[in-house]
């Protein structure tokens, strides 16, 4: 029986630039890196506040990274929207699509490297 969710996966070519976003522009706390048994490179981030860890992985061997759209994303809360928007953008990172406000909160999209999305939530937002 599952008990619970442990961590996401997502692959990437160029490992350093995605755990930098991760890490400097959401500001997740990398918890470990190691190189697996078949070779795999791997860094383990997660939120402040969550208990579920995101697992970047470079494989080469694997053959090219092919990101979808609209195929995944993760979403992360955040306490000011506006604000983070801004230092976001200041290190290079746009928000590329929103603020919109859905009720009592608002989100907006922001692209990680290499194609994925990354939703932001600000709950109990003012509209």
């Amino acid at each position: 029986m599952i008990k619970k969710l442990l961590h996401t996966r997502y692959r990437v070519r160029d490992l350093e630039k995605t755990v930098s976003f991760y890490k400097d522009v959401l500001g997740l706390k990398e918890l470990r890196r190691h190189t697996s048994g078949r070779g795999s490179q791997l860094v383990f981030l997660k939120a402040p506040e969550g208990d579920e860890e995101i697992e970047i992985c470079k494989f080469d061997e694997s053959g090219p990274v092919a990101v979808g759209p609209d195929l995944t994303h993760l979403a992360f809360e955040v306490d000011d929207l506006e604000k983070f928007a801004r230092e976001a953008a200041a290190k290079g990172y746009p928000l590329s699509d929103g603020p919109h406000s859905t009720g009592s909160s608002k989100i907006a999209f922001i692209d990680a490297p290499e194609g994925y999305e990354v939703e932001l939530i600000e709950r109990g937002a003012k509209s």
